[in-house]
C-alpha cells in the first residue's frame, strides 16, 4: 500500500495496477463518494481501484479551499466583538456539550479537529495532516501532524485522539453526538504518530463525522474544560458563561500565516432588534439569526452587509410522543395539514427560503427524495383528524420562542390555521435565554431548530436515531435505526438512494415533527470585515469557522 501526506509528490504507480499512488484520484473519488455516487463508480470515472486516501498539499494543513477568497491582502490586527443570537449560564467549553452556534464557534476558535470542512463541505485534513481507509470504510488510519502543541506547551499525540473521541461514549459526559460516535468500536494507537479508527459497520463518512465541532481534539485526560486548552487558532483568555468569552491569537498556531485577528470577543443578545441596533451603531462587528424584514433593515444600512446563504437550515414543530395530545398519530398528522406553506415563506420569511415537506433532507442535496408528495394545507383533513384524536375544540398550549428562528410567527398562522379547523392553540412566548435548555423538547408542543449537518446520515443519526440525544420528538423505528447504519457502508448506489429515501418518507409519515420551510441563514456584518465571501454551508459564522478566517479593514 502507498502511503499519501502532504509532503509526497510521487505520482507514480507500482506494478499492481489497481493500486492507487495519485492523491489527486483519491480525493477526486472521496468527492464523488461525498456527491452519492457509490465507490465502484467512482473509480471507475478514473479507472482505478483499491486504496482509499486523502492529502493535500501547499501551506501545511490548507488546502487552496480554504485560503481567503476575494481580497488580494487580508490584514493582521484588530480585535472584533460577535454577537450571537442565543447564550446561557449553563454554556462550556467542553465541545461535548455545545448546543448553540456561539458553543460551536467557540469550538472551533479555541479547538481543531481532525478533520475540517471546506466550502464545499468535503472534509480536509487539519490535525491529522492524511487519512485512509483500505475495505470500503470500516478501518481508517489518520496521521498527526507534527509540531502542533496544545496552548499550555503538550505536544499532540495519539493519546489525546483517543481519549478526545472515546470519552463522547461514557455516559456521565452526556456528550450530544453519542448516537454518532457509538459505531465507533476501538481507535488504538500504531506508533506515535498513526491512529486507526476501528467501526462496527462500514461508513464512508467517519472524516464528516470528525469535523464536527463536538469531535475536536482535546488533551488526553482534560476534566476542567474552563481554560479551553486546545491546538486552535485562538487561546481561551476569558470564558464567563452566558456573558462573554474572550480569544486572543495564538501565536504558536500551526497552520502558518492564521489567525489574522489579534482578539475575538463573543457575547449572546438574544433580542433581535437589540442585536442589529449593536451591528448598526457599531458595539459589535458580526451578528447572526436574523429575520427577513431586519435583513432588509441591515442592506439600507450605511455600514452594514447582510449574508444569506441557504443550507438547510429548519425550524421544526415538535410534537411529543411520550406527551398528550402528541401522542396521538391522528392529531400529529392534523398538525402537519395546518402549515400553509406557502403563507409561512412569504409572510413569516419574507421570501428568504423554500418549502419543507415535513422531512429533514433539503432539495437540491444528495439524497433529497423528490418523489415524496408534497403535504398540502388541508384545514378539512386537519379537523376530522382532530376529531379522529378527541381534541376536536380543545384549548392545546403552544410553546415558541426567539431562540427558535421565525417560531413567533409561524406559530401566530398556526393559530389562525388551527382555528379554521376547530383546534385553539394558546401560544405560550418564552425568552430565548436558557430555552434549549429549559424548554426545548420538554413541552408536548413546541418548537425546535435545527442547523443543517454535512451530511445526509449525520443529520438522520443526531436527530432522528431513536437513541439519539436530539431525538426532538422521542420518536422511535426500529426499521429507521437499521436503515440509518445500512446506508452508511452500503456499496451500491441505487440501494443507497432508496434506503434514505425510504427514511424520508418515515419521518413525514410516522415522525413526530412538522417542517413547513427551510430557512436562508441570514447574517450581518459590519462593513470593513475582510473575508466574509467564504461560505461553509452548514450554519451562521461561516458554518462557525469564521475566527481563522476574518480580518479587520478598519
Amino acid at each position: 500500500m502507498t502511503r499519501h501526506d502532504n509532503n509526497s509528490h510521487d505520482n507514480r504507480r507500482d506494478n499492481k495496477s489497481d493500486q492507487l499512488t495519485s492523491p489527486q484520484e483519491s480525493l477526486q473519488i472521496y468527492r464523488a463518494m461525498q456527491r452519492g455516487l457509490s465507490r465502484r463508480d467512482a473509480m471507475k470515472l478514473l479507472g482505478a481501484a483499491g486504496v482509499l486516501a486523502m492529502g493535500v498539499g501547499g501551506v501545511p494543513g490548507l488546502s487552496p479551499a480554504f485560503a481567503a477568497e476575494g481580497e488580494a491582502s487580508p490584514q493582521r490586527g484588530g480585535r472584533i466583538r460577535v454577537a450571537a443570537h442565543s447564550s446561557s449560564t449553563k454554556d462550556s467549553l467542553d465541545p461535548a456539550l455545545g448546543s448553540t452556534a456561539i458553543d460551536y464557534c467557540r469550538a472551533y476558535m479555541f479547538y481543531n479537529g481532525l478533520t475540517q470542512f471546506d466550502p464545499d463541505l468535503r472534509p480536509q485534513p487539519c490535525l491529522a495532516e492524511s487519512f485512509e481507509t483500505t475495505d470500503n470504510g470500516s478501518h481508517w488510519i489518520f496521521v498527526l501532524r507534527q509540531g502542533v502543541t496544545f496552548h499550555d506547551g503538550k505536544a499532540l499525540t495519539p493519546q489525546d485522539v483517543i481519549y478526545s473521541i472515546m470519552r463522547h461514549k461514557e455516559p456521565a459526559v452526556g456528550s450530544k453526538v453519542l448516537s454518532m460516535v457509538e459505531q465507533i468500536e476501538s481507535i488504538r494507537a500504531l506508533d506515535q504518530r498513526r491512529v486507526e479508527f476501528n467501526l462496527s459497520s462500514p461508513n464512508i463518512e467517519l472524516p464528516s463525522i470528525l469535523a464536527v465541532s463536538h469531535l475536536v481534539i482535546v488533551a488526553d485526560g482534560t476534566q476542567d474544560f474552563s481554560k479551553g486548552n486546545g491546538t486552535g487558532a485562538f487561546r481561551c483568555q476569558e470564558f464567563s458563561p452566558g456573558v462573554r468569552s474572550v480569544g486572543v491569537r495564538n501565536e504558536n498556531y500551526w497552520r502558518e500565516g492564521y489567525p489574522y485577528l489579534d482578539a475575538i470577543e463573543m457575547v449572546g443578545i438574544s433580542d433581535e432588534s437589540s442585536r442589529v441596533n449593536a451591528l448598526l451603531s457599531g458595539d459589535v462587528q458580526m451578528i447572526n439569526n436574523l429575520s427577513g424584514n431586519f435583513a432588509e433593515r441591515i442592506k439600507q444600512s450605511d455600514n452594514g452587509l447582510l449574508k444569506a446563504t441557504n443550507s438547510g437550515n429548519y425550524t421544526d414543530l415538535v410534537m411529543r410522543f411520550d406527551q398528550q395530545p402528541t401522542s396521538r398519530p391522528a392529531f400529529r398528522e392534523a398538525m402537519k395539514c395546518l402549515f400553509d406553506r406557502e403563507q409561512i415563506k412569504r409572510v413569516a420569511l419574507r421570501g428568504y427560503g423554500e418549502i419543507a415537506n415535513d422531512q429533514p433532507i433539503a432539495p437540491g442535496t444528495p439524497y433529497y427524495f423528490d418523489g415524496l408528495p408534497q403535504r398540502e394545507y388541508d384545514p378539512e383533513r386537519a379537523a376530522s383528524l382532530l376529531k379522529q384524536a378527541g381534541v376536536a375544540g380543545a384549548t392545546v398550549p403552544l410553546v415558541a420562542s426567539p431562540a427558535a428562528n421565525y417560531s413567533e410567527d409561524m406559530a401566530v398562522l398556526l393559530q389562525q390555521s388551527a382555528a379554521a379547523a376547530g383546534l385553539k392553540l394558546n401560544i405560550n412566548r418564552v425568552p430565548a435565554d436558557g430555552y434549549w435548555s429549559n424548554h426545548w423538547m420538554k413541552h408536548p408542543l413546541g418548537f425546535g431548530n435545527i442547523n443543517p449537518r454535512p451530511t445526509a446520515n449525520i443529520l438522520l443519526s443526531q436527530f432522528f436515531l431513536s437513541s439519539a440525544a436530539w431525538n426532538e420528538s422521542g420518536w422511535k423505528n426500529a426499521h429507521f435505526d437499521q436503515l440509518v447504519v445500512a446506508a452508511r457502508g452500503e456499496p451500491d448506489e441505487a440501494k443507497r438512494k432508496q434506503m434514505y429515501a425510504d427514511m424520508q418518507t418515515l419521518i413525514h409519515d410516522e415522525g413526530g415533527i412538522g417542517i413547513p420551510v427551510f430557512l436562508s441563514d441570514l447574517e450581518g456584518y459590519d462593513s470593513r470585515i475582510g473575508g466574509m465571501d467564504r461560505t461553509v454551508p452548514l450554519g451562521s459564522f461561516m458554518g462557525y469557522l469564521f475566527a481563522e478566517y476574518v480580518w479587520w479593514k478598519g
